[in-house]
């Protein structure tokens, strides 16, 4: 799985397929490098590769990669990797078996459709700033709950995908946004929160946040071990974050 994504939604999304076994490497831009603290959490199970796409030697490079991937999943503004060759549909031109799962911040049509975007702009334009906020302020939701359910969302259209490539044979295609999410969770409504009787007298103050530990799980990564919160629903990681100079842009051995 070639990982072509970057912050929160899209390596979540890649992330929780390599919790299930894929051989996910990530490319990194030599001129957008990401926080490496951030890839230890977001990279788990993953292996990252710093590749030029503006150089003929990259671009070579990704086309030996993409000729034995299964699935290409992308994470960047719609148009953003359209000079590399890298859309969908000149992907599905030269590599016509693969699957191709891309996830944007604000969809595939629309004036907005090629501008940048965030997990807290999304939540601003679609409302729910509004609904967390107040008279004298926006809100927002207590996590990045866009770009966390649209990476889980992303990992179950590719593994979708690969089990009706598997019976039908052929290419597939995938697209998610964070905009879509935030409607399907505004038109999902808020339940109603239980009734709960007033306590009568004082009461103590409530005991602190619930212990991580049981949610931790301890991997080998560059640089050392590290502790990071387990994949929820599926296996844990075999191993942490691989980043530069551990790697290299060649695949496993199937």
């Amino acid at each position: 799985m070639l990982d072509l994504t970057r912050v929160i939604a899209g390596p979540v999304a890649t992330r929780t397929l390599a919790s299930y076994g894929a051989d996910v490497l990530r490319i990194e831009s030599p001129r957008l490098p990401d926080d490496p603290g951030g890839l230890l959490e977001t990279g788990s199970g993953k292996r990252h590769v710093v590749i030029d796409l503006a150089a003929p030697e990259g671009r070579r490079t990704v086309e030996d990669l993409l000729a034995e991937a299964d699935v290409v999943v992308q994470g960047y503004r719609l148009g953003a990797l359209d000079a590399f060759g890298l859309d969908p549909g000149s992907l599905a031109a030269r590599h016509p078996h693969l699957v191709v799962v891309r996830l944007c911040a604000w969809g595939g049509a629309g004036p907005w459709r090629e501008r940048r975007g965030f997990d807290s702009l999304v939540q601003a334009a679609t409302g729910i700033a509004g609904i967390y906020g107040s008279a004298a302020e926006p809100g927002v939701l207590p996590a990045q709950a866009l770009d966390h359910a649209t990476g889980y969302l992303a990992a179950a259209v590719v593994m979708g995908a690969l089990a009706r490539q598997r019976a039908e044979g052929g290419g597939w295609r995938g697209e998610l946004s964070l905009a879509q999410t935030a409607h399907w969770l505004l038109d999902a409504g808020s339940p109603e929160p239980p009734h709960q009787e007033e306590p009568d007298g004082p009461q103590e103050p409530a005991a602190g946040g619930a212990d991580p530990a049981a949610y931790l799980v301890e991997l080998e990564a560059t640089g050392g071990r590290v502790s990071v919160i387990g994949p929820p629903g599926s296996p844990p990681w075999t191993a942490g974050a691989q980043l530069p100079p551990d790697t290299e842009p060649v695949w496993r051995a199937r």
